[in-house]
């Protein structure tokens, strides 16, 4: 046999080893991830396939980046805690995580509502790019560290719909003993225009409307309304959502929890959470139209809020905002790159795309 040729190959298989060695050590690798099981409790009805399906979407990408290694299990309202005490839930440890409106929680601190979405603040588009660009996740985790709590945007609703009546709203005089199922600042507002504000779970809404508990109420849009039956109840429907110009949806976790992940286990967080931003309002943008449609086909009766009303609302919250600077220090930080922020985009937005919608809804009227 030819030594020289049996050297050749042995020299070509040594060099190899080096390329072969990292495919060979990955699944030991991947193995030496730790198991982990964590829990997560659900603010939104089992039967909204949108804003609770969220949770299940974020739950699967987590187990589909970790290998399966890492498994968050989604509850629905009440199979560990009630729907409003998620937020204390995981701040006191009861559970790891959960899947939540921050603004319900402004009894705390009202700048809980910058992780929701303020009355006549930003809409989608706007709230994610303030959120992920402009330092608000940054500058919210400051607040949420303060309840042993980390939290990221996890869904988004959307334009909303401004709500079910029972009757119509013509004036403002027509808000005033109005009880209203809202939540988080718009809430404030409505008292401050004489309304009698109600903070209701999902699942305690209807019945409420039904027996005449309340006379009105916001939950978020077509798709979901109609799962819920208010349009049973409450013939008018209005339009636009003024407390919310979009509302997010958060994620959150026990600090200390989190803090104990691998750093590879936090990163399949933070994607999974953003995966499941986007798919919630595709979600939604593509089957509310159908299910307003539905609605109307059915009786309902759409309306705009008259601009008396919308000026009114108006007017007390940007009162409100000027008040919350001075008396809560979290509030007002917040506020000042969120405002900013908020200008900003606004500015842009009329420049590029409100002038673009403008003439493309004003050429389809024309057709």
């Amino acid at each position: 046999m030819d030594r020289r040729a049996i050297l050749g190959r042995g020299a070509l298989a040594a060099a190899a080893l080096p390329l072969a060695t990292p495919a060979l050590t990955t699944p030991a690798l991947a193995q030496s991830a730790p198991a982990i099981r964590w829990r997560l409790t659900s603010s939104y009805p089992t039967s909204l396939d949108a804003i609770h399906g969220a949770a299940q979407v974020f739950s699967r990408t987590v187990a589909e980046l970790t290998e399966d290694r890492f498994q968050i299990r989604v509850f629905g309202p009440g199979e560990v805690v009630p729907a409003l005490q998620a937020l204390d839930a995981v701040q006191a440890g009861t559970v790891e995580a959960c899947h939540t409106t921050s603004s319900f929680y402004i009894g705390k601190n009202p700048a809980f509502a910058f992780a929701t979405g303020v009355p006549f603040g930003l809409n989608t588009r706007q709230q994610n790019a303030w959120m992920y660009e402009g330092g608000g996740i940054d500058l919210l985790n400051e607040l949420f560290r303060q309840y042993n709590t980390y939290a990221l945007p996890l869904g988004t609703t959307g334009a909303q719909m401004g709500g079910w009546f029972r009757k119509e709203v013509k004036t403002v005089e027509d808000l005033k003993g109005l009880k209203m199922r809202i939540a988080g600042l718009g809430g404030t507002v409505l008292q401050r225009v004489g309304g009698v504000p109600q903070q209701l779970a999902g699942g305690d809404i209807y019945p409420a409307l039904e027996r005449g508990t309340i006379d009105a109420v916001e939950w978020l849009g077509p798709y979901d309304d109609e799962k819920l039956g208010f349009n049973k109840v409450a013939p008018f429907y209005y339009y636009p959502a003024w407390w919310e110009g979009a509302a997010n949806t958060t994620f959150v976790a026990n600090l200390d929890q989190w803090n104990a992940l691998p750093k590879s286990y936090q990163a399949a967080i933070r994607t999974a959470a953003a995966e499941a931003t986007h798919w919630m309002v595709a979600r939604y943008d593509t089957r509310n139209p159908e299910a307003l449609r539905r609605l109307l086909a059915a009786g309902t009766q759409l309306r705009a809020f008259p601009r008396e009303v919308m000026d009114a609302c108006y007017r007390e919250a940007m009162a409100l905002e000027a008040e919350l600077v001075q008396k809560s220090p979290e509030y007002a930080k917040i506020h000042a790159a969120w405002s900013k922020s908020r200008d900003d985009m606004r500015a842009w937005f009329r420049v590029a795309e409100l002038s673009f919608d403008n003439y493309v809804a004003q050429a389809a009227q024309r057709r």
